[in-house]
Parts: structure tokens; C-alpha cells; sequence
């Protein structure tokens, strides 16, 4: 089962629906109040709004925004700090993959997307799913979209979250990074919504659940341009496609790199 992301960006961005950004917590109940608005406009529900209106200003997440310095580290550096080693992060993808060989098989099969790349994904996120975050997804996600500094971007992620609350994708209260990204590989609302994947048929999408969210990083990378069967080293067009993934450019490498220790 897949679900679009439907937000009505033409509501979001006008003039008299647009909820007033701050910088500091002080303006942020205020905020929230007229975001209601905007929400209700794009069609979150009552859930969502009662989430929203619950949220509490995330000072964690302001500081971690305030305090990014980027990806600067050489290819070396990179996967020494997060991987350790390609040779002892391959082992541990390899351990996750003999264990469910079966469901690993079946997403490459449905999207031509090698279980090696999904696999260094899930790694390199979040540990395999030990590292999911700790700051509630709807309280950093509001905090971000009404901060000045993005709120463009952060704005349809927040209303994405509260839909994702309407829908029973997510609870209220679910802990996620400090910007709202969410699940076994950190997705933002926004794109939870437009790629996720009922894998388990439970009937909703679940990104804490490894089947779900294996499956929608699948999906995200073959709907944006994965070609299945073709190689993805650096210079390819699948290593392109790692691009809208996380734009970093080692992360990129890495995730390749890892992936062809694994597959060799």
C-alpha cells in the first residue's frame, strides 16, 4: 500500500495562511496557532491538529541546527568515524541480510535495488535500527518549519507529520532525529508520505518497522532513477541517484564502497 503526498502547496504558501516564523521559543504558541490554520487548510484531521497542538518547542533540535558544521571529513576519515571499517561494517550487513535472506531477496526483486545499498543505508542511519533518535518527531519537525531560517522547506514536512499522525503512521509521540527525520532509515514526513510501503500488509506504513522501511527506501530510490541490473560505482548513474539521498559526497562513496564489500 503507498501513499501520496498529497499537501496543497498552493495553501502553504499563501500570504494570508502563512503562520509567522521566529527564532526563539517565545513566539511559538502563537505560531502553532495559526499553523493550525494552514494545517486545517491542507486537510489534517483531527488527530493531527490535537498533535500539533500539543507540541512543545524543541530547544534540542535548535541547537543541533545552529550547531552544523556539514560533512567535511575525507573519504578515509568518514568511514573510519561511522563505519569503523568497510571490512567490519560488510559483516554486520551481511549478518542482517542471512537473516531475513528471503525478504531482502523480494525487494530487490520488486525494485532492482541491490539489498547491499538498502542494507548500507540502514547502517549508516541509524545502526541497524539502534539509533532511531530520541527527540519526539512532531515537537522537531514543528519547531524546525516555524524557525526562520528554513521554514520553507521544514513547512510541508510538519504538515507530512501530522497527516502521518491522522493516518496511524505515526504516533503522536514518536522520538525521531533532530529534525524530524524518522525511522529504521530517517525519513522526513514529507517523503514518508509520498514513498512508503505497507511491505509487512498490516495496512498502514510503519517506518519503525524493518519491513516497511526497507521497502520505502527501495521505492524512493528506484522512483528516483534507480536502474536496476546497472552497476552503482562512482560516476554511474545510480551513484547519481545516491544524490537524493543525502547529498554528502563521501556518504555517497561510503554507501557504495560498503555495498561492493558486501556484493564481492
Amino acid at each position: 500500500m503507498r501513499f501520496a503526498f498529497s499537501v496543497a502547496f498552493a495553501l502553504l504558501s499563501s500570504p494570508a495562511l502563512a503562520a509567522p516564523c521566529g527564532n526563539d521559543a517565545s513566539g511559538f504558541e502563537a505560531w502553532k496557532s495559526a499553523f493550525a490554520a494552514e494545517a486545517r487548510a491542507a486537510g489534517v484531521g483531527n488527530a493531527g491538529l490535537q498533535a500539533l497542538a500539543n507540541a512543545r518547542y524543541s530547544q534540542a533540535t535548535i541547537n543541533a541546527d545552529r550547531n552544523q558544521t556539514g560533512v567535511r571529513y575525507a573519504l578515509d576519515d568518514f568511514i573510519r568515524i561511522r563505519l569503523g571499517s568497510l571490512d567490519s561494517f560488510a559483516s554486520q550487513m551481511r549478518r542482517q541480510r542471512d537473516a531475513n535472506a528471503q525478504f531482502y531477496a523480494s525487494l530487490e526483486a520488486a525494485y532492482g535495488v541491490p539489498s547491499s545499498i538498502l542494507l548500507a543505508i540502514h547502517g549508516m542511519e541509524t545502526g541497524f535500527g539502534r539509533t532511531m533518535g530520541n527527540t519526539p518527531v512532531v515537537d522537531s519537525i514543528t519547531t524546525v518549519a516555524y524557525d526562520c531560517r528554513r521554514s520553507d522547506f521544514f513547512t510541508p514536512h510538519a504538515i507530512a507529520a501530522l497527516v502521518m499522525v491522522d493516518r496511524g503512521m505515526l504516533a503522536a509521540d514518536q522520538r525521531g532525529a533532530f529534525h524530524g527525520e524518522l525511522g529504521h532509515t530517517q525519513f522526513l514526513p514529507g517523503n514518508a508520505l509520498r514513498y512508503g510501503v505497507d511491505a509487512d500488509g498490516n495496512g498502514r506504513v510503519d517506518f519503525y518497522a524493518v519491513a516497511d522501511a526497507m521497502a520505502s527506501t527501495a521505492n524512493f530510490l528506484r522512483q528516483k532513477g534507480w536502474q536496476p541490473g546497472q552497476p552503482y560505482g562512482e560516476g554511474t548513474a545510480n551513484f547519481r541517484v545516491l544524490n537524493d539521498w543525502n547529498a554528502a559526497t563521501v556518504y555517497q562513496q561510503a554507501i557504495a564502497l560498503a555495498a561492493a564489500r558486501l556484493d564481492g
